[in-house]
């Protein structure tokens, strides 16, 4: 698999944007945690219709404004983690979700909130699969591999934090 790499300059700080032939697999502020854990040795700096279609909807999205379009993704972990971040997906634009909610969605009693948090820890697409949107039982802002502070200035920039 080749992947391509560009760098996108946001208003939170440098991201780091990767591509296959597939989708979008990787969209991490430079230097957070996890950062380009989803990064093949082989990748290559370079512009690609997904590359360009990402940055377009991050520039849609850092304006302040919901993007209304996805680019493609290729998710790239556990049938787990790959089921968490579907679940991401469907989190509305300007609102979050507890880690609580999620694990309810795979309908297990077994499914720990901790579980839930591992994967959404673990995303690759940080912003377009909105793990920033989850937050503590209480609505409290808890973990974001990118930091809290990040994390409370997107949800700022959606109107969930007032």
């Amino acid at each position: 698999m080749k992947q391509y790499i560009s760098e996108y300059d946001s208003s939170l700080g440098k991201i780091v944007l990767a591509a296959d032939e597939q989708g979008l697999t990787g969209l991490w502020f430079q230097g957070q945690k996890y950062f380009g854990r989803s990064l093949c040795e082989n990748h290559e700096k370079g512009e690609t219709d997904i590359l360009r279609s990402a940055e377009k909807w991050l520039d849609i999205y850092f304006s302040g404004r919901e993007p209304d379009f996805m680019p493609p993704v290729n998710m790239i972990g556990t049938d787990f983690q790959i089921g968490v971040w579907d679940e991401l997906l469907k989190i509305p634009y300007g609102t979050t979700k507890s880690y609580g909610d999620i694990a309810a969605k795979f309908g297990k009693k077994s499914m720990s909130a901790q579980a839930i948090g591992g994967a959404v820890g673990h995303n690759n697409i940080s912003i377009i699969i909105p793990c920033h949107r989850v937050v503590g039982k209480r609505g409290q802002l808890t973990g974001y591999a990118g930091g809290l502070d990040r994390k409370r200035s997107l949800l700022q920039l959606e109107g969930a934090l007032l």
